[in-house]
Protein backbone atom coordinates (compact mmCIF):
# COMPACT_ATOMS: atom_id res chain seq x y z
CA UNK A 1 0.00 0.00 0.00
CA UNK A 2 1.18 3.45 -0.70
CA UNK A 3 2.77 5.26 2.19
CA UNK A 4 1.18 8.93 2.01
CA UNK A 5 2.33 11.34 4.97
CA UNK A 6 -0.58 13.84 5.02
CA UNK A 7 1.85 16.19 7.07
CA UNK A 8 4.58 16.56 4.33
CA UNK A 9 2.01 16.66 1.53
CA UNK A 10 3.21 20.64 1.15
CA UNK A 11 6.54 19.17 0.57
CA UNK A 12 6.30 16.51 -2.28
CA UNK A 13 7.10 18.68 -5.04
CA UNK A 14 8.86 18.29 -8.33
CA UNK A 15 11.33 20.84 -9.44
CA UNK A 16 11.32 19.12 -13.26
CA UNK A 17 8.17 21.39 -14.28
CA UNK A 18 9.32 24.63 -12.72
CA UNK A 19 7.06 24.28 -9.31
CA UNK A 20 8.74 25.60 -6.25
CA UNK A 21 10.78 23.48 -3.69
CA UNK A 22 9.42 24.86 -0.85
CA UNK A 23 5.60 25.61 0.41
CA UNK A 24 6.15 29.71 0.75
CA UNK A 25 7.44 32.07 -0.12
CA UNK A 26 9.86 35.34 1.33
CA UNK A 27 6.13 36.70 1.79
CA UNK A 28 4.84 34.04 4.08
CA UNK A 29 2.19 33.41 0.93
CA UNK A 30 1.88 29.88 -0.33
CA UNK A 31 3.44 29.24 -3.42
CA UNK A 32 1.29 27.09 -4.61
CA UNK A 33 -1.66 30.07 -4.93
CA UNK A 34 0.81 32.03 -7.38
CA UNK A 35 0.14 28.77 -10.03
CA UNK A 36 -1.47 29.39 -13.07
CA UNK A 37 -3.42 26.21 -12.92
CA UNK A 38 -5.25 26.89 -16.04
CA UNK A 39 -1.94 26.66 -17.90
CA UNK A 40 -1.16 23.28 -16.44
CA UNK A 41 -2.58 19.57 -18.37
CA UNK A 42 -5.40 18.15 -16.49
CA UNK A 43 -3.79 14.57 -17.19
CA UNK A 44 -0.81 12.92 -15.50
CA UNK A 45 1.53 10.13 -16.47
CA UNK A 46 2.76 7.81 -13.90
CA UNK A 47 5.62 5.89 -14.39
CA UNK A 48 7.72 2.79 -13.06
CA UNK A 49 4.46 1.01 -11.92
CA UNK A 50 4.84 -2.38 -10.85
CA UNK A 51 3.86 -5.16 -13.02
CA UNK A 52 0.63 -6.40 -10.46
CA UNK A 53 -1.29 -3.32 -10.95
CA UNK A 54 -2.00 -4.39 -14.69
CA UNK A 55 -2.63 -8.10 -13.99
CA UNK A 56 -3.98 -7.88 -10.37
CA UNK A 57 -7.25 -6.42 -9.83
CA UNK A 58 -7.17 -5.36 -5.92
CA UNK A 59 -3.78 -3.96 -7.21
CA UNK A 60 -5.08 -1.96 -9.63
CA UNK A 61 -8.57 -0.69 -7.82
CA UNK A 62 -5.99 0.14 -4.62
CA UNK A 63 -3.69 2.01 -7.53
CA UNK A 64 -7.10 4.15 -8.52
CA UNK A 65 -8.01 4.71 -5.49
CA UNK A 66 -5.05 6.98 -4.31
CA UNK A 67 -5.47 9.60 -7.42
CA UNK A 68 -9.47 9.32 -6.88
CA UNK A 69 -8.81 11.09 -3.37
CA UNK A 70 -8.74 13.71 -5.57
CA UNK A 71 -11.05 13.35 -8.43
CA UNK A 72 -13.84 11.23 -7.88
CA UNK A 73 -14.24 11.11 -11.87
CA UNK A 74 -10.25 10.16 -12.55
CA UNK A 75 -9.73 8.18 -15.59
CA UNK A 76 -6.95 5.36 -16.24
CA UNK A 77 -5.58 4.76 -19.30
CA UNK A 78 -2.67 1.57 -18.32
CA UNK A 79 0.19 1.16 -21.10
CA UNK A 80 1.45 -2.28 -19.81
CA UNK A 81 4.53 -2.51 -22.29
CA UNK A 82 5.93 0.89 -20.71
CA UNK A 83 5.08 0.15 -17.10
CA UNK A 84 3.17 3.38 -17.27
CA UNK A 85 -0.57 4.87 -17.08
CA UNK A 86 -2.19 7.82 -17.75
CA UNK A 87 -4.67 9.52 -15.43
CA UNK A 88 -6.64 11.69 -16.38
CA UNK A 89 -8.79 14.44 -14.14
CA UNK A 90 -11.29 17.04 -14.44
CA UNK A 91 -9.32 20.03 -13.93
CA UNK A 92 -5.91 21.29 -14.14
CA UNK A 93 -6.13 22.08 -10.27
CA UNK A 94 -7.19 18.47 -9.51
CA UNK A 95 -3.90 17.27 -11.16
CA UNK A 96 -1.15 19.09 -9.74
CA UNK A 97 -2.52 18.20 -6.54
CA UNK A 98 -2.34 15.04 -7.24
CA UNK A 99 1.10 15.33 -8.81
CA UNK A 100 2.37 17.04 -5.58
CA UNK A 101 1.45 14.60 -2.93
CA UNK A 102 1.76 11.40 -4.79
CA UNK A 103 5.53 11.73 -6.59
CA UNK A 104 7.79 9.44 -5.67
CA UNK A 105 5.79 7.40 -3.29
CA UNK A 106 6.48 4.15 -2.84
CA UNK A 107 4.19 1.59 -4.42
CA UNK A 108 4.11 -1.97 -4.15
CA UNK A 109 8.06 -2.10 -3.51
CA UNK A 110 8.71 0.52 -6.41
CA UNK A 111 8.87 5.13 -6.33
CA UNK A 112 6.67 5.70 -8.63
CA UNK A 113 7.25 9.20 -10.61
CA UNK A 114 4.25 11.75 -11.70
CA UNK A 115 4.62 13.87 -14.49
CA UNK A 116 2.29 16.40 -16.62
CA UNK A 117 0.95 15.13 -19.88
CA UNK A 118 1.64 16.71 -22.89
CA UNK A 119 -1.17 19.54 -23.03
CA UNK A 120 -3.42 19.54 -25.89
CA UNK A 121 -2.99 21.94 -28.72
CA UNK A 122 -6.38 23.72 -29.12
CA UNK A 123 -5.15 25.69 -31.90
CA UNK A 124 -3.87 23.29 -33.56
CA UNK A 125 -6.74 20.91 -33.65
CA UNK A 126 -8.82 23.74 -35.26
CA UNK A 127 -6.13 24.00 -38.62
CA UNK A 128 -6.11 22.31 -41.87
CA UNK A 129 -4.07 18.58 -41.05
CA UNK A 130 -3.27 18.14 -44.20
CA UNK A 131 0.26 18.99 -45.97
CA UNK A 132 -0.11 21.91 -47.99
CA UNK A 133 2.39 22.91 -50.91
CA UNK A 134 4.97 25.13 -50.41
CA UNK A 135 4.55 28.89 -50.71
CA UNK A 136 4.51 30.27 -54.65
CA UNK A 137 8.13 31.88 -54.93
CA UNK A 138 11.02 31.66 -56.98
CA UNK A 139 12.44 27.78 -57.15
CA UNK A 140 16.05 27.47 -55.86
CA UNK A 141 18.39 26.13 -58.62
CA UNK A 142 20.98 25.66 -56.12
CA UNK A 143 20.58 21.86 -54.45
CA UNK A 144 21.50 22.50 -50.27
CA UNK A 145 25.03 20.43 -49.52
CA UNK A 146 24.48 16.77 -48.18
CA UNK A 147 25.73 18.26 -44.42
CA UNK A 148 24.78 21.78 -44.28
CA UNK A 149 27.26 23.78 -41.70
CA UNK A 150 25.47 25.71 -38.79
CA UNK A 151 23.42 28.65 -39.70
CA UNK A 152 23.74 27.92 -43.25
CA UNK A 153 20.66 29.10 -45.29
CA UNK A 154 19.18 28.90 -48.50
CA UNK A 155 19.75 31.54 -51.09
CA UNK A 156 16.64 32.56 -53.54
CA UNK A 157 17.08 32.86 -57.16
CA UNK A 158 17.76 36.20 -58.02
CA UNK A 159 15.29 37.84 -60.20
CA UNK A 160 16.22 38.44 -64.10
CA UNK A 161 17.76 41.79 -65.04
CA UNK A 162 15.75 43.36 -67.98
CA UNK A 163 17.24 46.10 -70.05
CA UNK A 164 14.41 48.04 -71.34
CA UNK A 165 16.52 50.16 -73.18
CA UNK A 166 17.52 47.80 -75.20
CA UNK A 167 14.18 45.94 -75.55
CA UNK A 168 13.36 49.50 -76.96
CA UNK A 169 15.89 50.27 -79.27
CA UNK A 170 14.77 46.74 -80.82
CA UNK A 171 11.24 47.66 -81.40
CA UNK A 172 12.21 50.58 -83.23
CA UNK A 173 13.72 48.24 -85.91
CA UNK A 174 12.23 47.57 -88.87
CA UNK A 175 13.00 46.12 -91.87
CA UNK A 176 14.40 47.00 -95.28
CA UNK A 177 15.82 50.11 -93.31
CA UNK A 178 19.48 50.63 -92.00
CA UNK A 179 20.23 51.69 -88.42
CA UNK A 180 23.60 53.33 -87.45
CA UNK A 181 24.55 51.39 -84.18
CA UNK A 182 28.16 53.14 -83.92
CA UNK A 183 29.27 55.93 -85.93
CA UNK A 184 32.32 56.55 -87.57
CA UNK A 185 35.77 57.88 -86.34
CA UNK A 186 39.50 58.66 -87.35
CA UNK A 187 40.46 55.22 -86.62
CA UNK A 188 37.08 52.83 -86.45
CA UNK A 189 34.52 52.49 -89.26
CA UNK A 190 31.07 53.11 -88.54
CA UNK A 191 28.90 50.14 -87.02
CA UNK A 192 25.87 49.61 -89.39
CA UNK A 193 22.87 47.57 -89.09
CA UNK A 194 20.59 46.18 -91.89
CA UNK A 195 17.42 44.54 -90.93
CA UNK A 196 16.38 41.89 -93.62
CA UNK A 197 12.71 40.79 -93.57
CA UNK A 198 12.13 37.20 -92.85
CA UNK A 199 12.93 34.89 -95.95
CA UNK A 200 9.49 33.06 -97.07
CA UNK A 201 9.07 29.50 -95.40
CA UNK A 202 8.24 26.80 -97.72
CA UNK A 203 4.38 25.92 -97.86
CA UNK A 204 3.10 23.34 -95.39
CA UNK A 205 1.85 19.78 -96.83
CA UNK A 206 -1.25 20.18 -95.61
CA UNK A 207 -2.18 16.89 -97.24
CA UNK A 208 -0.28 14.75 -94.63
CA UNK A 209 1.93 13.10 -97.56
CA UNK A 210 5.02 11.41 -96.65
CA UNK A 211 7.79 12.28 -98.76
CA UNK A 212 9.07 9.81 -100.96
CA UNK A 213 12.60 8.35 -99.99
CA UNK A 214 15.32 7.85 -103.11
CA UNK A 215 16.99 4.39 -102.42
CA UNK A 216 20.49 4.73 -103.25
CA UNK A 217 22.26 1.90 -105.59
CA UNK A 218 23.80 -0.57 -103.78
CA UNK A 219 28.03 -0.76 -104.58
CA UNK A 220 29.26 -3.30 -106.81
CA UNK A 221 30.75 -6.25 -104.89
CA UNK A 222 33.95 -7.05 -106.28
CA UNK A 223 34.43 -10.98 -107.07
CA UNK A 224 37.11 -13.30 -105.67
CA UNK A 225 39.91 -14.61 -107.23
CA UNK A 226 39.44 -18.39 -107.25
Amino acid sequence: MADVDDADDHKVVLNEDNLSSSPQNESGVDARENVYFQDLPDALIVTNLEECIFDDVNCKAEFESLFRKYDDSASFLYLKSFRRARVNFSTPEMAATARIHLNEVELYGKRVKCYFAQPKDEEGENKDPHLHPPPLQKQFLISPPASPPVGWEQTHEAEPIINYDLISAVANLAPGMSHEIHPPSDKHPAIVVHICEDPPFPPINLAGQRPKIIQTRRPDVSERGT
